[in-house]
């Protein structure tokens, strides 16, 4: 049975200012889009549009930014009262438009201020996934609030999930990089992490995705989604299965794990929760257009 509300997704929310054009460095682009960004908004929002009840959990600053992501996260049907506005002033990024891996510079202020106030532990058994992202846990005071917030999610009967989307511009101690995602990874965790994040935080070119997902399990983690250029792979200690990539999916992940964990919250088994996911990605959807649930289903037998 689902729970009061479906997903309380924590860690960074910045706003990211894009170079309009296709470049290889910050250097040759001259136009910047600004778009409000941060992957665990990104999933609440995506989350949002198939009809989940979506809450985000950070901190930007008592400016004109932070409202504008603040009222952003309002008009896509998030619920932001865990946001919360501090002195610092609001994250900023600077990022590449790239169809591979984008070149980025990162603006450190409001999104590592994390409180443990801000959190509801009292409505935890009323949560059915708990999400954060390795950027949260690059910096303290947010990454010691967010562990101890997985940990009560955990003993909630929350799925903890995270994102290891690893850089080593905002986490450059790759040693304790790995060190916060396993301690997360003990929380039963369910991990999606790509292969440039893998490259990145491992050093490890190619890895076979079913090395990745033993890893993680190993260390603690419950299922693993793994994504490279060829498919995504999902397994939890019984059963691996491998979904090919249809179309071009290039930065549809947080589309994917909402689809994915929308299908969990529903029941469905590892396999038709990654094909949900896939399908999610392939709609390629504003983040304004709400989309029936069932079309993520469709495919399922």
């Amino acid at each position: 049975m689902r729970r009061t509300i479906d997903i309380l997704s924590a860690g960074e929310l910045l706003v990211d200012f894009v170079t309009a054009e296709f470049v290889q460095t910050l250097d040759e682009g001259s136009l910047f889009r600004r778009i409000p960004s941060g992957n665990p908004a990104s999933l609440a929002i995506s989350m949002a549009q198939l009809g989940n009840k979506a809450m985000v959990a950070a901190t930007v600053g008592n400016d004109d930014m932070g409202s504008v992501l603040i009222n952003y996260l309002n008009r896509s049907g998030v619920d932001t009262s865990c946001v919360a506005q501090v002195e610092e002033p609001t994250t900023l990024m600077l990022s590449t438009r790239s169809a591979t891996a984008s070149n980025l510079q990162v603006y450190r202020g409001a999104d590592s201020m994390l409180s443990i106030r801000q959190f509801p532990f009292q409505s935890f058994e009323n949560i059915g996934v708990f999400h954060s992202t390795c950027f949260a846990l690059s910096k303290n005071p947010s990454q010691h609030v967010i562990l101890q917030a997985a940990e009560r999610a955990q003993r909630a009967g929350c799925l903890v999930s995270i994102d290891v989307n690893y850089s080593e511009k905002i986490f450059p101690d790759r040693i304790e990089a790995k060190k916060a995602v396993s301690e997360i990874c003990r929380y039963k965790a369910l991990v999606k992490i790509t292969d440039l994040d893998w490259k990145r935080l491992y050093e490890d070119n190619a890895p076979p995705p079913e090395a990745v997902i033993e890893h993680f399990l190993k260390i603690g983690a419950s299922q693993v989604c793994f994504i490279n250029d060829k498919g995504t792979w999902v397994g939890n200690g019984s059963e691996t299965h491998a979904l090919p990539h249809r179309q071009d999916t290039i930065g549809t992940g947080d589309a994917f794990l909402a689809g994915y964990l929308t299908a969990r919250l529903d029941d469905k088994n590892l396999l038709d929760s990654a094909i949900a996911g896939r399908q999610m990605a392939e709609l390629k959807l504003p983040t304004t257009d709400k989309v029936d649930r069932e079309m993520i289903y469709a495919e399922l037998e």
